[in-house]
């Protein structure tokens, strides 16, 4: 296991978060424990693609896999990410709309 600094911590949750589906994994963890076949029809992606942004998240240190049985659960590899993910989402952004799109990507 490495242990990280806190820009190389804040550098892996911001590519966790760059992309919409693992955004929207992390806040549904953030709510509970979740299987990736129940994950992947809440966000209406395939298996496979669940599988591999699951992937991503786990190497990012973000989640932990959960053997429950046959089956494997996922949650968020501290409580203390939930909480950060909560305060995150009250922050109030005054953003440029000709740099980037309403999705967060950068325009051109």
């Amino acid at each position: 296991m490495e242990t990280l600094t806190h820009a190389a911590v804040l550098a892996r949750l911001g590519y966790a978060l760059s992309d919409p589906t693992r955004s929207t994994v992390l806040l549904t963890l953030a709510q509970g424990a979740a299987y990736p076949s129940d994950l992947a029809e809440t966000l209406a992606v395939s298996r496979q693609s669940m599988s591999n942004h699951l992937s991503c998240l786990r190497g990012c240190g973000l989640v932990v896999a959960v053997p429950a049985g046959r089956r494997t659960r996922y949650e968020l590899a501290d409580a203390k990410l939930g909480h950060a993910l909560t305060d995150l989402l009250g922050v109030v952004l005054a953003v440029d709309p000709d740099c980037c799109a309403p999705d967060g990507r950068l325009l051109a």
